[in-house]
């Protein structure tokens, strides 16, 4: 208890910080959603049954949650969250309603006797209500009530950031994914429903609802699970021996067959570079929303209109984007940078947005070449807003700026070289995702990672990177017959090197530090003769 209490004192220390840095007031509410709880952390799901009915002309929802669990250390109360908008309707243990007490998300469960360490227990959740309506999905949390052209009602879910306890209850806490999941959702007979996972069947429940059965075999995370609820029709196809399948509006079908042909290329140039599709059991799906998209496990959300580009624009700038569907490959990258490594809090989000966002230039270069791979990514400078740091604040559900998306896949960029062996790089890549698929990790981690297997002291370049919102800046001069240099940074021992190319000289490495270093020229030249690399390199440039 000590312990944890020194814990929550520096935490509130570091986010009362970032708070005056952003101007945002961290909450109680804050600190119960984004903080490992005893009463969270006391207990370990290893297994969800959701089981809802969703009533489309009221726009609310009613069920359970079955919730299966280990406990990790003996207890007598346990957090589970559900917005306070839904009601709680029971709680039930061993037959027997529990007594509980909400504080804002946080539903405070009460058991009459301490529950014995590494017992697996269970309880059912039961709730009903009107869930929060998103305001923007999918960037805003909630569900999506819509009609299609055809005038027939399509419903999606969208929660990251805000949580997936805005429409069910579970332990909403990123370092949570039980083993497997169970997703039953009830509709009206002349909808359908498409979730996560494995397609289990579907059961006319005979009072005008048929509930369809979905089973993830896999970890998920919380705010990947979804319902998407329209009047779709399917169409399949296989990537080797995994399933292929693709849930679409009528009217779009056609559309859909010709568009989705990108999936199986996209594939096979993830799996390429970085190992094999994380879910294959659960196989792959893609189900049109209402929303332009999201990374929902084994399920990928897509709006994308069916054209390539990113809602009908060359989302670079430069051309390249509209070669393919951005949907398509940025939320798929997700399955394996977001929904199999997972960061243990949403302020290290970095690890799915830059990663993922890296890798649809790693698609470009698969099928298009190096050439377009670099277009396509120094693209993403004129993105970078360096407004605050990527990493967020910990433990209270606050992601850092969204630089996390364009800066971190700039900063992958650089560090591919800063190796300078593509053939290291590449192992590298894939030995990361291979380390860590299927896990909960953290910044340090992966810091960690890059710096032992790549034999180089990165530490500085993920610190200034990732902790500071400014990238560091070259200073350079010319004086008395010598090119002087240093790095402008945040960072005292940040020590990055970089290529220079002097007049019609193939580009070679200097070795920069915060301190002046020179290098004496064998001939004069000027600033307009001494070019550094900055489509290999994020940085910038000052010359004094």
């Amino acid at each position: 208890m000590t312990k944890f209490i020194f814990f929550i004192s520096t935490l509130l220390i570091s986010c009362s910080l970032f708070a005056q840095e952003t101007n945002k007031p961290f909450t109680h509410a804050d600190t119960l959603r984004g903080t490992l709880t005893p009463e969270r952390s006391c207990y370990d799901v290893t297994y969800y049954h959701l089981d809802i009915k969703v009533d489309t002309a009221a726009k609310s929802i009613a069920g359970k949650n079955t919730i299966q669990f280990k406990v990790v250390t003996a207890f007598n109360r346990m957090q589970v969250d559900l917005f306070p908008n839904l009601n709680v309707d029971k709680i039930v243990y061993g037959g027997k309603e529990l007594k509980y007490n909400r504080d804002g998300n946080a539903v405070f469960i009460d058991f009459p006797q301490k529950l014995p360490a590494k017992s697996i227990q269970s309880i059912d959740f039961f709730y009903s209500g009107v869930p929060i309506v998103a305001a923007r999905p999918p960037w805003s949390g909630g569900f999506t009530w819509a009609h299609d052209e055809q005038g027939k009602p399509w419903i999606n879910t969208t929660c990251q950031e805000m949580g997936a306890s805005v429409w069910w209850p579970n332990k909403d806490h990123q370092t949570e994914k039980p083993d497997s999941m169970l997703i039953s959702i009830a509709v009206p007979s002349n909808l359908m429903d498409v979730s996560n996972g494995q397609y289990r069947g579907k059961k006319e429940l005979g009072d005008g609802y048929t509930r369809y059965d979905w089973f993830v075999s896999y970890p998920i995370n919380n705010y990947c699970v979804a319902l998407n609820i329209g009047n779709y029709v399917h169409f399949d196809d296989k990537y080797g021996t995994m399933p292929l399948d693709y849930y679409v509006l009528p009217y779009n079908l056609e559309k859909a067959k010709k568009q989705f042909a990108q999936v199986k290329p996209m594939l096979g140039c993830f799996e390429k570079y970085f190992g094999e599709y994380p879910f294959k059991r659960d196989g792959y799906k893609i189900i049109e929303t209402t929303h332009s998209g999201m990374e929902h496990q084994s399920a990928v959300g897509y709006g994308n209109y069916y054209e390539n580009g990113y809602r009908r624009r060359d989302w670079t700038g430069v051309g390249v984007s509209m070669w393919f569907d951005f949907i398509i490959i940025h939320e798929s990258g997700h399955e394996w940078f977001g929904n199999s490594i997972t960061s243990k809090d949403i302020a290290d989000m970095w690890l799915h947005e830059g990663f993922t966002t890296y890798a649809e230039a790693i698609y470009v270069e698969c099928l298009f070449g190096y050439d377009n791979a670099l277009k396509y990514i120094n693209g993403y400078r004129g993105k970078v807003a360096n407004d605050k740091p990527i990493l967020g604040p910990y433990g209270v559900n606050t992601p850092g700026s969204k630089d996390m998306y364009f800066k971190g896949a700039l900063f992958l960029h650089t560090l591919r070289n800063i190796i300078n062996d593509d053939t290291k790089w590449w192992a590298l890549i894939k030995d990361y995702y291979n380390t860590f698929k299927h896990q909960i990790i953290d910044n340090k981690q992966t810091v960690a990672f890059f710096t032992k297997k790549s034999g180089k002291d990165l530490t500085p370049l993920f610190e200034q990177y990732l902790n500071y919102k400014d990238i560091p800046v070259l200073e350079l001069q010319v004086k008395a017959g010598k090119l002087m240099y240093r790095w402008k940074a945040d960072v005292k021992a940040f020590n990055m090197p970089v290529k220079i190319a002097l007049k019609d000289k193939a580009p070679a490495f200097i070795y920069p530090t915060t301190s002046w270093k020179e290098m004496k020229l064998t001939e004069s030249l000027t600033q307009e003769n001494i070019k550094v690399a900055t489509d290999l390199f994020f940085v910038n440039v000052a010359w004094l």
